[in-house]
């Protein structure tokens, strides 16, 4: 993929479609004047050598390559006629069959890139329409290569599951930590020292889970096994429900993508 494929950012204007844009333009993929980006109230600050426009259709006409970044729920009333070009969506629950036939394009994709895009280290599940040629996953391989890492996976309900284990994902180390965080203050340490204790804490499990060859699991049981401080820790917080608790809330995420695709669908 080369700098002269025209790619089109509808909900250019919001977080999500803004780090996309900034991740494209800096590995390459476009340039200021081949990347075009619509937004619904305000044209953001950043990225003001783009195309910007309020008119969806216009942004559609002029690119080859058509990213939805827009609330599901608004979905419905967005009258966007593809022409059979690539179309690429990042909303949460819209099915492929519902974006072929809403957008006229046999050539769909549905990812859901996270928060962490902003940072160019989102995670990307991807599946694709039975009319995505090679090149078209060429295309969605190094856009979501510039945000992360990225993985087509085999199945529709692949991506209403992962849409809770990565798609919220951010949201629960950040969970995790500010539990923490009221704890420490709870036991009486200052709040700055508190936060970059946490802060840090949560920054380097990443990391270790990185640069690791074991498992998480297999780091879990190493502690467990060390029969310290952190195994007493980790045998309360099970007992407590921890490891329930996170399946209850990613089943909650897998049954709410479900239902916003149907909802969204039956508008």
């Amino acid at each position: 993929m080369s700098g002269s494929v025209r790619i089109g950012i509808v909900g250019g204007g919001g977080w999500l479609g803004r780090a996309i844009a900034g991740s494209i333009l800096e590995a390459g993929l476009a340039t200021p004047q081949s990347l075009a980006l619509s937004y619904r109230s305000q044209q953001a600050d950043r990225l003001a050598s783009a195309f910007w426009t309020t008119d969806n259709q216009a942004l559609a006409d002029r690119s080859d390559v058509i990213l939805l970044s827009v609330r599901p729920l608004d979905w419905a009333n967005l009258p966007l006629h593809a022409n059979g070009k690539l179309v690429i969506s990042v909303m949460a629950g819209i099915r492929l069959s519902a974006l072929s036939q809403h957008h006229h394009s046999a050539r769909v994709v549905r990812a859901l890139p996270n928060a962490a895009a902003e940072v160019k280290n989102s995670y990307t599940p991807w599946i694709g329409s039975k009319g995505v040629t090679d090149e078209d996953r060429a295309i969605v391989r190094a856009i979501f290569e510039a945000c992360g890492i990225q993985d087509e996976v085999s199945q529709e309900s692949h991506i209403d599951y992962l849409t809770g284990l990565t798609g919220s994902g951010p949201a629960f180390p950040a969970l995790l930590a500010a539990a923490m965080m009221k704890d420490a203050l709870a036991h009486g340490l200052p709040a700055d020292i508190a936060s970059r204790a946490v802060n840090t804490v949560v920054k380097g499990a990443g990391r270790l889970l990185e640069h690791q060859d074991q498992s998480a699991d297999d780091i879990v049981e190493a502690f467990l096994n060390y029969r310290g401080t952190t195994a007493a820790a980790i045998e309360q917080m099970r007992e407590a429900g921890f490891d329930r608790a996170v399946a209850t809330g990613l089943k909650a995420a897998f049954r709410k993508s479900v239902s916003m695709g149907d909802a969204a669908e039956h508008t």
